[in-house]
């Protein structure tokens, strides 16, 4: 069976929903914050040199890129098709490839030719490095695009903070680029203190913060939702954190080579006003922002919020259904789609969120919905007396449904 024909078929079988399967990534750098649900066996399944699993990525056509052990699909996710007993497996990015504008819409093909953004669970035990993520200008140097991404920090998977559940966001107002440029001199010679120059924000589980290319930013402990556009560019800026030294190939990476060793091109690809702009949490903090009429949700037996809504690259909702309630859900797009909380049906699919998951198990717990069947309208039945069944959606650009605010 031909990869068109398992595309089709997986289609059919899901009346427009595709099963993903579990999709998870290492990183050397990371320490895992054991947050996500994998079984605490298997969080360095793939051995200690390729790091620990502290992401898992979400409807991904977008390959990781962890330096030259990494492997020929880490990042990208799988569709699921059962044949009479038999599984099969199909790369998303492969069934988008096949099956174009009847997966993803002809809007999103037409301006793409492909799925451009994905989701991902980050979940470190401590904080991350002060770094960048470069735009456009600069990715087309090395062959990518810039990458744009926002935060949501889902209460079910923040049972505990971490080791230091706060982010730091640029510079302070005042900060001036000598004072930046010598900490990026200064990258070898131990802790270069490049965050004694920026902002901390304390984070908080049911809020987020939109995050453009070009910002300085050193993620906190607490686990998050990262909705992006479909790019794994950056480059860290911070020399020490933790106690743990970041190597300087880390300060130049995703560099174009007749740039490594030249700080003020580092400089170049920091978007200087908005690092140093004294409304930066006006701008980019966001609380949840209801889709609908809260009334007449609730009068139906659920309510969904817009979560991630400050970005043109891409958006995401907070869907819950209520306990002993069916709803029918509509969208103007295509979607992905993970299951935080409980269980029931979405059209053919009996759907739930597994208490814990082993390396390379399936799970009925992450879907991609297709624009037909969004627009359709896809019923969601939580069958459950007491527990609300929760997912979190991650559209692709421009959503339809959604008036970006100022």
């Amino acid at each position: 069976m031909n990869r068109r024909q398992i595309s089709e078929d997986a289609l059919t079988q899901g009346q427009g929903i595709l099963r993903l399967a579990p999709n998870w990534v290492p990183r050397v750098f990371c320490v895992p914050g054991r947050r996500i649900k994998l079984h605490p066996d298997d969080y360095y399944a793939l051995g200690i040199e390729r790091g620990g699993f502290d992401e898992r990525w979400l409807s991904s056509t977008t390959k990781a890129d962890n330096g030259p052990k990494t492997a020929a699909d880490e990042g990208l996710s799988f569709v699921v098709f059962e044949d009479h007993g038999d599984v099969k497996k199909i790369l998303l990015r492969e069934a988008v490839e096949e099956l174009k504008e009847a997966l993803i819409g002809a809007r999103i093909w037409k301006s793409f030719s492909g799925w451009p953004m994905y989701s991902k669970f980050f979940d470190n035990k401590g904080p991350l490095p002060h770094h960048i993520h470069h735009r456009d200008k600069h990715a087309k140097l090395v062959g990518t695009i810039g990458k744009p991404e926002a935060y949501y920090f889902p209460i079910q998977l923040n049972n505990h903070g971490g080791d230091f559940p706060y982010t730091f966001f640029g510079f302070n107002p005042g900060t001036s680029k000598e004072e930046v440029r010598q900490a990026l001199v200064n990258f070898t010679k131990g802790d270069n203190k490049i965050t004694n120059l920026s902002r901390c924000y304390r984070l908080e589980p049911g809020t987020g913060w939109d995050v453009p290319p070009g910002i300085l930013h050193a993620p906190g402990s607490v686990c998050t939702y990262e909705p992006q556009r479909a790019s794994d560019v950056y480059a860290q800026y911070q020399s020490l954190v933790n106690d743990q030294l970041i190597a300087e190939s880390g300060l130049w990476k995703d560099m174009p080579k007749n740039k490594i060793g030249d700080f003020d091109y580092l400089m170049e690809v920091i978007d200087w006003d908005l690092n140093i702009d004294p409304q930066f949490f006006e701008k980019h903090f966001m609380k949840p922002r209801p889709a609908g009429d809260t009334e007449s949700m609730s009068r139906e037996g659920f309510s969904e919020n817009w979560i991630c809504y400050k970005s043109s690259a891409f958006s995401a909702k907070e869907l819950t259904v209520m306990p002993g309630r069916s709803v029918t859900i509509r969208d103007g797009a295509a979607y992905g789609l993970i299951v935080l909380q409980g269980h029931g049906t979405m059209g053919p699919w009996e759907v739930e969120s597994p208490a814990i998951i082993r390396y390379g198990q399936l799970t009925y717990d992450e879907f991609f919905v297709s624009e037909s069947a969004a627009r359709n309208g896809i019923k969601i039945s939580n069958p459950s007396k007491a527990d609300p069944l929760v997912m979190l959606k991650h559209f692709g650009p421009e959503n339809p449904d959604l008036k970006i605010p100022d």
